[in-house]
């Protein structure tokens, strides 16, 4: 009856956000303390994402614009099961902490802060030791649901290493690359991170 509500769940998940297919494999191996469920998803593109078993690992990305809510994003992931996780810059942000960098963010030092602390290559290893990757996109410039240059080369990133790529809210217009956006069929959640559980679930024991 469980799996039978599990698998009518992330149906529904799948009509909702096009996702063109849910495969549910019950032979995981369990251990005394815990039992997994291994869920894959076949997005429209065709590419099977590989399975994730176990607690998810979700990396928190966006525009440092968002950096707050990229922090709050990060702690709700936590307290919803999953393993949240964030460049550990952005909280110190958050805490008050590296005002120099802020202060050199601020005044048009922001591709020398970028080169000096190799945040590219930092973001893509965090990538790819996760699961899933969670794209904070909010207004920005007057634009809804934002997506800058920075995240639009992290979506790639994400996309090509197979990662499930979840918005946190809806899909932006109007900006020049929509067709690069749209192509890697980003799970929206319009707001929602619960929305997550939906095509992801752990079985705790």
């Amino acid at each position: 009856m469980k799996m039978m509500k599990l698998y009518l769940a992330l149906l529904v998940f799948a009509l909702q956000f096009n996702v063109v297919g849910v495969v549910l494999d019950k032979s995981l191996p369990s251990s005394k303390s815990k039992k997994a469920l291994e869920v894959s998803i076949v997005p429209k593109n065709g590419i099977v994402v590989r399975s994730i078993s176990s607690q998810v690992k979700i990396y928190v990305l966006g525009s440092t614009s968002f950096t707050e809510e990229m922090v709050d994003s990060k702690n709700k992931l936590c307290s919803l099961g999953f393993d949240g996780w964030i460049h550990p810059h952005y909280e110190a942000y958050v805490r008050g902490e590296m005002k120099d960098h802020l202060y050199r963010r601020n005044n048009g030092e922001e591709a020398a802060l970028k080169r000096e602390n190799d945040y590219f290559c930092e973001h893509y290893k965090r990538i790819l030791e996760s699961d899933a990757i969670l794209f904070v996109n909010s207004e920005k410039n007057g634009i809804k649901n934002y997506i800058g240059g920075n995240v639009l080369i992290e979506m790639g990133q994400a996309y090509v290493n197979h990662k499930i790529i979840f918005l946190l809210n809806g899909m932006p217009s109007g900006l020049p690359y929509m067709d690069e956006i749209e192509a890697m069929d980003p799970i929206c959640l319009f707001g929602d991170l619960s929305n997550i559980g939906k095509v992801l679930e752990v079985q705790l024991s």
